[in-house]
């Protein structure tokens, strides 16, 4: 290898090949795209995800320190949810970062993001693995913000990192945030995600339309787990969404949820 190719690491990827030339990473695949900006791979290595489009990405610490990359993305501000985690480019981005390393402050975390929205720019929200306290933020960002509930909300997510594993002590947090939302008694139970890999692939919260597997009972008061699938003997057009209310009672639902 060349010194120039030695001292000329990929921007993109932070791997030494000849990006230059459009060669291909051996090490992760990358493959520079002339003139195009690259897309943001989901779900890990050196790119964060992306969790709404142009707007919000969530990632590690690894994803926070790849500077040239955030500034390809467009990212110019950064949420860091660790207070022991250092702030690496105080003159390329603007930080807020959490200074409770206990109790999540989802109320701080939900106002920068939101600024970040007023004022048009792309924010990365990251703690050291991008597995547990950054994807609670973005979680309750998605059920503050977006009026989703908490299943709605983890689904989203999940689907697009699929590596993120919330501790207890986050989802209990997680829980109390959705009660604070939308009352204690619209807050469905949660237990530990084991079957949550089960779960059919769905948008904002919803199966697909081709998906035949049953729908999550979301709202049901005294009901399994909000991430595992109704008992098979359930009719699809007779799922809960609230206590005494069924599908047909609220069928203007999805579209209220379309017009977020």
């Amino acid at each position: 290898m060349r010194k120039r190719e030695r001292e000329n690491p990929c921007g993109v990827c932070g791997h030494y090949h000849k990006h230059e030339q459009g060669e291909v990473c051996r090490v992760c695949g990358h493959r520079p795209v002339p003139a195009e900006r690259p897309a943001v791979q989901q779900g890990g290595g050196a790119f964060p995800t992306e969790i709404l489009p142009d707007f919000l990405y969530l990632g590690s610490y690894d994803n926070a320190s790849r500077i040239e990359l955030l500034k390809t993305i467009g990212v110019s501000h950064v949420l860091n949810t660790v207070p022991a985690c250092q702030n690496l480019y105080k003159n390329s981005f603007t930080y807020h970062r959490l200074q409770d390393d206990k109790v999540l402050q989802f109320d701080d975390a939900i106002q920068f993001i939101e600024q970040c929205g007023k004022d048009k720019a792309r924010v990365l929200v990251h703690c050291m693995s991008g597995k547990s306290r950054s994807p609670a933020v973005v979680i309750a960002y998605l059920m503050k913000c977006k009026g989703w509930r908490l299943a709605q909300s983890f689904q989203w997510v999940k689907e697009r990192r699929p590596q993120v594993e919330l501790s207890p002590e986050v989802q209990n947090q997680l829980v109390e945030f959705e009660q604070k939302i939308f009352g204690p008694n619209e807050v469905a139970t949660v237990q530990p995600l084991a079957q949550l890999d089960s779960l059919p692939s769905t948008g904002f919260g919803f199966p697909k339309p081709t998906d035949t597997s049953p729908v999550p009972l979301f709202n049901q008061l005294g009901t399994m787990s909000i991430f595992e699938r109704m008992s098979p003997g359930v009719a699809p057009n007779n799922f809960v969404f609230g206590a005494g209310k069924t599908g047909e009672q609220n069928s203007s639902f999805g579209n209220s949820m379309d017009s977020s």
